[in-house]
Formats: structure tokens, sequence, C-alpha cells
């Protein structure tokens, strides 16, 4: 995609830095990125080459949330930091299961965003939202995301490679906190995040490319990202390697994903 063909994209797009979320989109096959996303990325993928492994392996934990959050009788997502669309989207996977689920999903990306859009316009159970996850109040009464989920039945919160973008000072735990105190009793609260725990040192090396990129990323350690479900209980298997999560039956060994994962139940 090229610069002159974002005639459907509204708002400044920065196409002078790479954008993580256009990156994801790359290492997953997707073709909504720039070559400033693609030349960052690739020199992360000369370091590491399994990262587009990673962003997949990552893709199916969401997937397998999504499956476990519709067994357990929740129909309805919040999908925070939703970046842009690609296969097994939160939609598809929920309405394989039940066609009667409700998503909404919510970006800051404005190219994430307006590629939404277009694949969902007219979706009757599906909203898209611009807008920043850390201003709490304003996602909770935009009007699509309310237009979408009733706040008094369970709720499916996703933050699935997301939290690692918001640095210290933004108290990723204290915003998470935030949007639990709005569910209900029964929702799910599903949390991916990079770390570079146990990993070789090229890892540190790419996480440190991130600061080239738009958004820098903050890895973190399994307490750190324990620390973000609170007290809420965690579903087993626990945090664990997003490839550990409820992996399917017969799956083969599968090397570490970088991710950590898991999700929790609130009472």
């Amino acid at each position: 995609m090229g610069p002159d063909e974002l005639g459907w994209v509204s708002g400044e797009i920065d196409l002078s830095r790479a954008n993580p979320a256009r990156m994801y989109d790359y290492f997953l096959g997707g073709t909504q990125n720039f070559p400033v996303d693609r030349e960052l990325a690739d020199q992360a993928i000369a370091l590491r080459p399994e990262l587009p492994r990673a962003a997949r392996l990552n893709r199916a934990f969401l997937g397998r949330v999504v499956r476990h959050a519709v067994g357990a009788g929740i129909r309805q997502f919040l999908d925070l930091g939703s970046g842009i669309p690609t296969e097994s989207n939160v939609h598809e996977v929920a309405h394989a299961a039940d066609r009667r689920c409700r998503i909404a999903y919510v970006d800051v990306e404005p190219v994430a965003v307006a590629h939404s859009h277009r694949l969902l316009a007219g979706h009757p159970r599906v909203s898209v939202t611009q807008a920043d996850l850390r201003d709490v109040p304003q996602v909770l009464t935009d009007p699509g995301v309310r237009a979408q989920l009733d706040f008094d039945q369970p709720i499916a919160l996703l933050l699935v490679a997301v939290l690692h973008f918001l640095p210290t000072e933004d108290d990723p735990p204290g915003v998470v906190r935030q949007y639990v105190s709005a569910l209900p009793p029964g929702s799910l609260v599903a949390i991916s995040h990079v770390t570079t725990d146990n990993l070789p040192p090229e890892w540190r090396t790419v996480a440190g490319l991130y600061q080239r990129s738009a958004t820098p990323i903050h890895p973190r350690t399994l307490a750190e990202v324990a620390a973000m479900f609170g007290r809420l209980p965690l579903i087993p298997p626990g945090l664990v390697d997003a490839v550990d999560w409820h992996p399917e039956p017969g799956r083969p060994p599968q090397p570490v994903s970088g991710f950590y994962a898991g999700a929790a139940t609130k009472p």
C-alpha cells in the first residue's frame, strides 16, 4: 500500500516513522503497511527471524481465548488495541461459534480504524471506535461501544499485544483496573504481553529497535504482567507463554512465543 492509496483514511497519518500496528500487520502477512514499517520490521526479522511466527502464535492465543469465552457463555467482546484486521479476527472467531456475539473494536491507529470500517461497514453486531485505550471514560461511553455492549451482562475484555505499548508512567495495571471496575461479574479479562524473560539477548535488541517507531515497546517480567490482573483469579494454567495457554489437543511442542498470556474471571 502506498501513500497515494490513503484517500479512505481520515485524519493525519505519520509516514515518517514505523508504526507498530502496521509492523504487526506485516509480520502476519497483511498488506496495510508502508515502506517505513517494512524497513524497521525487516531489521527486526534480521535479528530474530522467528518474529513472524511469534506474531502468529500470539494471534492463535487470541482465537483460543475468544472460543474459551464463548464456551463459558460470554457473547460480548471489547477488543482494545484491536489493530489492523487480518485473518481470524475476533468477530470471525466469535461468530463461527455463535452468530449472536457482539464485538466492539477500539484502536487509536488511523489505518487500523479506517480499514476496519471498510471491512465491517453495515455489520449489525460489530462496531469500530477510534480512541486511546488510556482514555477509559471516552472508550466506555463511546456510542459505538454502548450500542454493542450491555454492561449488565458478562463481557470479554481483550488486551492482546497492546499493554506493552504503555510506558510505566501510564500505569498499565491502573488502566486495566478501571476497565475491570466497569465490567459485571462473570466477565473475562484476557492479556498477552511481550517479554524478554528467559530469551536470548537479541530479543532485547529487537525491543530497542521499537524505540525508533512511533510507539516504543516495553517488555515486562512475569511478575509485572501478573500485576495487571490485580486480584482477579486466573483461569488455569495461569499466566504462561502464549503457546501454553489452552493449546489445541494433539498440538506438537512449540518454541516459546515471547508473549506472556493469560485470562481471568471477574467474580
